[in-house]
């Protein structure tokens, strides 16, 4: 199944997002990997600074279980300062609904 969401990048820091995840942690790529995710992909919209995530999961339920493990808190803390965030440091994201798909 594919997911897709958007997020918020604070304006300014489009190059800081890129270099962060172009060195994305071992152990975050191994986690999400372990988790099910495939083919994950983010866009960013120059325009607004939306962030625009599109990824495959075997089961979009374990999704729900990645708030609980270390390295994606670690993560989030370490993205919190360059983009929208909640509380408990998770990126602000709205789950996008599927209108149309090309197989």
């Amino acid at each position: 199944m594919r997911v897709a969401f958007k997020m918020k990048l604070f304006p300014g820091n489009e190059a800081e997002y890129k270099k962060r995840h172009d060195a994305l942690w071992p152990e975050l790529e191994q986690l999400l990997h372990a988790t099910g995710i495939s083919e994950y992909s983010i866009f960013l919209d120059e325009t607004t600074n939306s962030l625009f995530g599109v990824l495959k999961i075997q089961d979009p339920a374990a999704l729900d279980n990645l708030p609980a493990h270390p390295v994606m808190q670690k993560w989030w803390a370490y993205m919190k300062d360059i983009m929208e965030s909640n509380a408990d440091n998770s990126p602000v994201s709205t789950p996008l609904k599927e209108v149309f798909y090309l197989p």
